[in-house]
């Protein structure tokens, strides 16, 4: 495979990782509501267990509280058991066909948690990053090997890739950091 095919894959696939990232930071609750904080909740729809946003409308009413709206008559039962049994420790009540789910505040212990939790995603997100950048390597190597590049080409290109790899990691750390103060702001 030539090199700069290696290139194009390794910062897509970096790319992919930090978009992945971004979404698995997002189930992280802060003290404001987000709906895409119920994107994780699984309900019972006729015998297969489906995300909330399949059979409902999810809004804001205001910045401490989601609305979910039904599709369907006898859903709100089913939707606001499986937002109570999740573990997002959210309390949904019901008003007619709309469910509200209030944003209880988090305590400082609890939020500080939070920071460890966001922390513990973003070394595993550097962690791929860095495997990524590790096979790319190999890559590049095999292809010196197999005399399809010189070596000239593996150290050029082993420095682009490293500059891929330190500009993927700060963009993590920016996210990390952007998120701790997002959880730690009463």
């Amino acid at each position: 495979m030539p090199i700069a095919e290696v290139k194009r894959q390794m910062e897509a696939k970096m790319d992919q990782s930090i978009a992945a990232f971004k979404n698995n930071l997002t189930k992280i609750r802060t003290g404001r509501a987000n709906p895409a904080l119920l994107d994780t909740v699984q309900v019972d729809y006729y015998g297969s267990m489906v995300p909330v946003s399949q059979v409902a409308s999810v809004s804001l009413l205001d910045a401490r509280t989601i609305s979910v709206q039904p599709w369907e008559k006898g859903l709100g039962a089913k939707i606001e058991k499986a937002i109570r049994d999740s573990d997002l420790g959210l309390n949904p009540s019901s008003m007619g066909d709309l469910i509200r789910v209030p944003m209880p505040a988090m305590s400082e212990e609890r939020r500080r948690e939070l920071t460890k939790v966001v922390r513990g995603e973003g070394e595993a997100a550097k962690v791929a990053i860095r495997n990524l950048r590790r096979d790319a390597n190999d890559a590049v190597k095999k292809a010196v090997k197999d005399k399809l590049a010189s070596e000239d080409d593996q150290k050029r290109s082993e420095a682009d890739i490293q500059k891929l790899t330190d500009r993927h990691i700060v963009a993590i750390d920016q996210l990390v950091s952007a998120k701790e103060q997002d959880i730690m702001a009463v």
